[in-house]
């Protein structure tokens, strides 16, 4: 397993059956940084080094992701964005910090979003990158331009045929997105990803799965009664919004009032892309 150089490494019990694989570097006030997919803790490698300097950061690998547990799914709320949202709480916590920025790309920028909402205490400042929230995503997804998210509508489906599929040639199946989706793809360590990959099908179909049903149903909860975010929000997207014909901006601004949203020039994998741009927007959040 790659490391990020200078970090220390633990594996801290976040919840029943559940322990996660986590980076720590630096002193200051707490970070966390949640990876996106097909990804794992390592995307974060550059910006965390350079955040380190004057901060705590913590990079965990998601449930069911790298080298952390991978529970089974026996029913949706396994790997709904709620349970693994608590499982960045229960870390920062053990870790000693009651209060965190946190800061997620893909993946988990959907489990921060839900952390913010579910723990206002805890969480001080939210970043996400290149994603909407799980709800809104559905919603803006139609016709032919709905094919950029098919691998979405193929994990959405019940357990069996996604995971046979996708086991079958998972090299082909990540390598697919950690290709295309890049600018730069000599920028992303795409042996590492595929490597645990392989060995995470069903618990990554199972977090995908999560978003098609339960995620949308707490989204859905919280729209009704206009349940918003408190803390300061920075968003970082590519232009999906021109390419799909939605207001990406105004999707946002309906879950907070203290938004900074911008559009950035650069691949999906901003983070190893175009790390100096990432870096640069934390640290502005981080003063807000």
């Amino acid at each position: 397993m790659r490391m990020i150089p200078g970090f220390g490494y633990e594996r801290v019990q976040v919840a029943d059956g559940v322990a996660l694989n986590v980076a720590v570097g630096g002193t200051g006030r707490p970070l966390v940084l949640l990876h996106g997919f097909p990804q794992s803790h390592l995307m974060w490698r550059h910006v965390a080094a350079d955040l380190a300097a004057d901060h705590t950061v913590i990079c965990p690998d998601l449930r069911g992701y790298g080298a952390s547990d991978k529970p089974e799914a026996g029913h949706p709320g396994v790997y709904a964005k709620r349970a693994m949202a608590a499982d960045v709480v229960a870390l920062a916590g053990a870790l000693g910090h009651e209060r965190f920025a946190l800061a997620g790309h893909d993946r988990g920028a959907l489990v921060a979003f839900r952390a913010g909402l579910d723990h206002p205490a805890a969480v001080t400042h939210l970043a996400c990158l290149d994603v909407l929230p799980t709800l809104d995503m559905w919603e803006v997804l139609s016709g032919t331009s709905a094919a950029v998210g098919f691998h979405l509508y193929l994990m959405a489906q019940p357990p069996g045929l996604p995971e046979r599929l996708i086991s079958a040639a998972p090299d082909a199946f990540f390598g697919h997105f950690l290709s295309t989706w890049a600018r730069r793809p000599e920028a992303v360590p795409a042996a590492a990803y595929l490597e645990a990959c392989r060995e995470a099908v069903p618990s990554i179909v199972a977090d995908y799965r999560a978003s098609a049903t339960i995620d949308v149903e707490h989204d859905q909860v919280d729209r009704a009664a206009g349940r918003r975010l408190g803390m300061p929000v920075t968003v970082l997207q590519q232009d999906w919004g021109a390419a799909l014909g939605f207001d990406a901006r105004a999707r946002w601004q309906a879950w907070t009032a203290d938004l900074v949203h911008t559009t950035v020039d650069c691949g999906h994998f901003m983070a190893e892309e175009d790390p100096e741009t990432v870096t640069a927007a934390l640290r502005a959040l981080l003063r807000r």
